[in-house]
Parts: C-alpha cells; structure tokens; sequence
C-alpha cells in the first residue's frame, strides 16, 4: 500500500508564501506540515502521537504514527512495551519509536479548512516573530513611514512591511496627518505583546531632536560633536547642549550652520519649534548660566546634595530669565537635571540682610556681646554657636580686633550655652519619658531624643517596632553632622561669575578666595 503522496504544487505554495511575506522557506513547509498533521489526528485519534513530513525536493507527503517504546505502558495511545515491540524490531531498545507508515488522508471540505486555518495562524506568527526581530534592535532610530489610517486621533503608520503605532500625545501639538502622507519619526520602543509586535512612534521625544541634527550635521555623525543633553517643549521651544571633541570647531556654529541652514532644517521637520544651541560644560554653574541663555546671570548658588541651585539675576532680567509661563527655566532644569530657583539681585540682598539680622541676633541672645561682635562674626562665616565652640581658636585670633582673650571667652560662652541647650533637651528627653536605656545607645542626639519622644517613641520595644526607613522619616531626616554645612564662594575663573557651593568644610579652610556669605 502507497503510504505517501507526491504534491509538488506544496513547494510552489511555500514558495510564494515565503516571498510574499518575507519568511523562511523552510519556516512555511514546517506549519503545513503541521497542518497536514492536525488533520491526521482528527482521521485518526487526537490521542496518538500522528507526525506528517513534506519532502524537501519532490514535495512528497508522508504521515506515520510514533509509539514510544518503554519498560512500562502508561498511555496505551502513545506508548508499547518493550517485549511486544522486540516482537517487530528485535533490535530496538527502551527510548526509541516505533514508526508505522499510514495511507495519505483525502482532505475534505472541513479538514481542508482546518488546515489551511493552521497555516495561515503559523505564517502569521513567524511573519510577527520576523517582524519582532526585525525592529527590535532599531529602537533609537529614524524612520520614514506612510499614515495608513487613523484612530481616535492616534496614527498607523506603515513602515515596509511592517505597521507602527505614533499616538496622539507623541504628535507635535496643532500638527495633523491625512491618510497617506509621509511621516518621519523616532522609534522609542518595541514590544512583543500577544497580539503581535508593537512598533511605537514618537515626533516629541527629545532623542528625536537629538537624531535629526545628526542627520544634518556631518560632524556629529562623525563623532567630533556631542549632542550632551536636550531638553523639549515640543512645538514650542527645545535647548540643546553640545560639545566638540576637536578644539578647531565650534560646537554651536556647526549645528547652527551656514546662515542657519542646518538648525533651519531641524526646525521645519519640528513645525517651527525654537530651538537654543548651547555649549555644555563640565563646571554645574557654568553649564547652568549657559543653560538659561538669553537671560543674564550674575550670581549661582549650588547645594550639591539637595540637588538645587538659586541662580540671582538682574532685576531687569527676571522675565527674561524665567521665560513666559516658566518655559525658560523649565526647560534649562531639564537640561542640566537640576532644581533651578530664580532670584533678582534686590531680592537676593533682601534675603542676605534678613539671614545677617537672624544670626546676628543668634549670637547676641546666646553669647550675651554687643551687636558689633555679633556681626563680626556672621562676616567672618560663623553662621551658628556650635560651629563657634568647635573653631580653631587661630582662626577667631585672625579676626581683626580679636586677641586672645577674646578668642577665650567667646568660646567659653559658646560651649556654656551648648551645655544648656543640651541640659534643657535633656529635662525635656526625661518629662517626654524616653527611657534612659535609649538615650545610653549613643546614637541619638539630645535633640533626636525629644523628638522621638513627642512622636510616642519612649523605649527600646517602641524603637524596635520601627522600620529603618520609618526611623528617618520620624526624625524629618535630621543629619548626624555636629559641624553644619556651611556655604564656600569663589570667583569663577571662565565667567566671572560668583559662585557659591555648599560644602561640609568651613569657608575660610578652602582653597580658592573666598568671601563670606
């Protein structure tokens, strides 16, 4: 009996499929085998292990039934012991099938629908794994596609033979696209999801400002520019940030190009949008003034651990400086990834002369000297009692009309008034109830201990109830230091500009020449 049937049409069938969606040969001969397959169980028992092969050349069909062969039978349906199979084959062994060759199946209405039904699923799965694969490794890229359609304002775009997906919010505000208009976007994700992969588009990424340029500039395609930071208000206004590798070029004339050629090429593609070329700096305060261009700056003021910076301004450069509706300084935030807070220079001299007063005020209360002392003190960069009784008594003997007994008996008032404060918190620690068992662990100041005391925190079981992080918040983060941070400021060499940055260090130990603040 012929157990196989020569249907060389298959091969030709596979062989359009596999040119018209752009898969494997061998990937469709594999689902109509299993399709030919799927048909033979439902001939034959869904329960038997039924197997269909296509010759690769003469496109011959051949369907068998595998029996495994095992020591002993626990499915009957798949499974033959071994005695019986040595029966047939002699030499065969545990592990190994027997393979029995069956008639070829005469396709029906039904069967032939449920097989072409299982071909048409697999070319599809492999034409979206292809796909998948395909774009997965492009995200970052450039494309160019056709709008297929739309809906609900979000845009399929048709991209070779694949489609994308640009949504509505990933649009340039007031920019609108018709069915079959081009489209030039940035692939900022791939995913495989279970309904195929998803190709997403955006137009207002700010990667995608940064590509176009290295499109239009040779030299940062190249390598010789770096595009360092970019920061977008799309539609509107965008600031980017660059450097050049080559001391002989100039990182913004380049983008800018010849009578704005190539920055004006950029901002067609992005409907117009304003687009600030600035050089960046590997000094903060530098690359924050750069930042906020046009407006000019007169004075930065950085705190390195909070992340912030107070940038003091000309009065008549406020708006200028913040931009309308706080664009400007938004986006240079964005840009240098620091917390920017503007001051005018009246407001900066008003606060200064309000922080003088306090802690002029500060030293007269607790040292009981004249306001003149007090000053002094504040000018030199003492800003609190504590950083006074732990100074360098050569340090305080440097201040003009200080002599050492002077020196002495500020610092004995300091340390007298640091004890009090210390046995008032104590007083307060013992009215709160904490226990003595807390305070005898030595990691607590006085001052954490009436804190936790007024939050219900009075014995060891209370503090071990705490999370580590519950334990930071109830404190309201406060630091271990005994020595606060105080302000250092210098004159920076490249822009002249005063710069003030916080540091653990008191000012005058520093380096540079510094002033007091």
């Amino acid at each position: 009996m012929d157990t196989s049937v020569s249907r060389p049409e298959l091969l030709l069938v596979a062989d359009a499929v596999s040119r018209e969606k752009g898969i494997e040969r061998e990937e469709v001969l594999e689902a109509m085998e299993q399709a030919i397959q799927k048909a033979g169980r439902a001939k034959y028992g869904h329960e038997k292990d039924i197997r269909a092969t296509i010759d690769r050349r003469s496109g011959e069909v051949r369907l068998s039934r595998w029996t495994e062969v095992v020591d002993q039978v626990e499915n009957e349906d798949t499974q033959i012991a071994l005695s019986i199979a040595q029966r047939f084959r002699p030499e065969i062994q545990a592990g190994e099938y027997l393979i029995d060759p069956l008639p070829p199946i005469d396709f029906g209405r039904i069967a032939a629908q449920t097989a072409k039904q299982v071909i048409v699923q697999r070319v599809r799965e492999y034409e979206r794994k292809r796909q998948y694969n395909e774009f997965k490794d492009r995200v970052g890229e450039i494309v160019n596609g056709t709008v297929k359609r739309t809906e609900y304002g979000n845009l399929l775009v048709e991209i070779g033979s694949a489609e994308a997906l640009l949504r509505r919010d990933e649009l340039i505000p007031r920019e609108t696209f018709r069915n079959s208009d081009r489209v030039r976007a940035y692939i900022y994700d791939v995913r495989d999801e279970t309904r195929g992969p998803q190709v997403f588009l955006s137009r207002t990424h700010p990667a995608f400002l940064a590509k176009l340029f290295a499109q239009e500039v040779p030299e940062i395609y190249d390598g010789i520019i770096e595009i360092k930071a970019v920061a977008r208000d799309p539609g509107s206004r965008a600031k980017m940030a660059v450097i050049s590798r080559d001391a002989s070029i100039d990182p913004v004339g380049a983008c800018v190009g010849m009578r704005g050629s190539r920055v004006q090429a950029v901002v067609a593609e992005l409907q117009g949008e304003k687009i600030d070329i600035i050089p960046w700096s590997p000094q903060a305060a530098t690359f924050v003034v750069n930042a906020l261009a046009p407006a000019e700056v007169s004075k930065v003021v950085m705190d390195e651990e909070a992340g912030r910076v107070e940038v003091v301004v000309p009065d008549d450069q406020l708006s200028l400086a913040i931009g309308r509706r706080g664009q400007n300084v938004r986006l240079a935030s964005q840009l240098t990834r620091w917390d920017i807070d503007i001051l005018t220079e009246a407001e900066e001299s008003e606060r200064r002369q309000e922080e003088f007063r306090r802690r002029t005020a500060q030293f007269v209360e607790a040292l009981d000297v004249d306001d003149v002392i007090a000053g002094l003190l504040v000018t030199e960069g003492y800003h609190s009692v504590e950083e006074l009784a732990y100074a360098d008594p050569d340090e305080l003997g440097g201040i003009e009309g200080f002599d050492e007994s002077v020196v002495q008996e500020l610092m004995q008032r300091a340390e007298a008034y640091l004890v009090r404060q210390e046995e008032k918190l104590d007083d307060r620690r013992r009215e709160l109830g904490v226990v003595d068992e807390i305070a005898g662990l030595g990691v607590f100041t006085n001052q954490m201990l009436v804190t936790l005391g007024e939050k219900g925190v009075k014995s060891l079981d209370d503090l071990a109830d705490l999370a580590g992080d519950e334990l930071v918040e109830l404190l309201g983060l406060m630091p271990l230091m005994k020595k606060p941070p105080t302000k250092l400021s210098w004159q920076h060499a490249r822009t002249g500009l005063m710069v003030t940055q916080e540091s653990p260090l008191r000012a005058r130990t520093a380096t540079p020449e510094l002033t007091p603040e």
